[in-house]
């Protein structure tokens, strides 16, 4: 059995809580809490490339791949991502309407502490360029025969 990518999980875990965070936030620290949700929403949206095997890429990851690749180890080490998401749940902790993001922060900043320390790292997805058909050689003539 293989071993498994502890960052795909925290990755889901982080996207889900930055959604809660944007959605639940109405009170006084609404404009704070709304904030950190989409920037947790905009850091956990492109999908990191997995050791083995294919990753699915969502819809549009590669406009904010660019960006999380132009911040470089800020967003690429996971242990960066840990300490920045507890940091963002605790003002989110505050709120009733947001304690479901913040347990959800919680929950993706250890996962992405126990990525960290097994070695993971963000990793884009890198698009491979298409082969193209080549003319000469490799197109075999029509059968001259019936069959």
């Amino acid at each position: 059995m293989g071993q498994i990518e502890w960052a795909m999980w925290a990755n889901e875990q982080a996207l889900a809580a930055g959604l809660s965070e944007c959605e639940g936030v109405w009170g006084t620290f609404g404009h704070s809490g709304n904030a950190a949700g989409v920037l947790v929403c905009l850091l956990e949206y492109p999908r990191s490339k997995r050791k083995k095997g294919s990753t699915m890429e969502r819809c549009g990851q590669k406009y904010l791949t660019a960006v999380v690749k132009l911040l470089g180890p800020l967003t690429r080490n996971y242990y960066i991502r840990a300490i920045l998401h507890a940091a963002l749940a605790v003002p989110a902790g505050f709120l009733l309407s947001t304690i479901l993001g913040t347990v959800c922060l919680g929950i993706a900043s250890g996962i992405y502490l126990l990525a960290a320390v097994r070695g993971e790292e963000w990793r884009p997805i890198e698009q491979k360029p298409r082969e193209r058909p080549h003319g000469g050689g490799t197109m075999k003539p029509p059968p001259s025969n019936p069959p």
